[in-house]
């Protein structure tokens, strides 16, 4: 029997309203979701959705993610050295913006981040992301809709079956 994935969510700096949309698809889809930070995260009750609160200091939340996911798992992130050691290892990464890192542009990624890094570290001002907007949550509500189709066991399963009147992540 093929293993069901898990979504790991670095939470630290993921807006509420992405882990309220995580927190939706969890119970609808049955999959077992973690959420990894340094602080005490409240997380509904749900046999589904659960927290590990881990010590603070650097990359310590992302190293417990990188340690405990197994191939095919998604973790959510905006951190690109995270997603790029989620990929080297097998697994899927997707920002909260709704960009899903692959092989094929997490070393772009990866080079625009460490320049962007080196400018601001020699004094060049540089503004930071935009503010996080409607169009952002729903392009991250249709890339985890996307990728729960094609990567989960859900069209298998009739108990998994979303039922017609049911709105997607998405639609809510």
């Amino acid at each position: 029997m093929k293993r069901q994935i898990k979504i790991w969510i670095d939470a630290d700096a993921c807006p509420v309203v992405i882990k309220e949309i995580l927190f939706r698809a969890a119970e609808r889809t049955r999959i077992e979701t973690i959420l990894v930070a340094n602080k005490l995260l409240r997380v509904p009750p749900s046999p589904f959705i659960r927290a590990f609160q881990v010590p603070g200091g650097f990359d310590v939340a992302d190293n417990r993610i990188v340690e405990e996911l197994q191939s095919g798992d998604l973790v959510i992130t905006a951190d690109i050295p995270l997603a790029a050691q989620v990929i080297a290892k097998g697994g899927h990464a997707l920002n909260p913006r709704g960009e899903l890192y692959s092989t094929a542009n997490i070393q772009e990624r990866l080079a625009m981040r460490n320049f962007m890094e080196e400018l601001r570290g020699s004094g060049v001002d540089i503004s930071g992301p935009a503010a996080f907007s409607q169009n952002d949550r729903q392009a991250f509500a249709a890339e985890l809709d996307r990728f729960l189709q094609r990567h989960s066991d859900l069209r298998a399963s009739p108990l998994h079956a979303k039922p017609k009147h049911q709105k997607t992540a998405g639609e809510i």
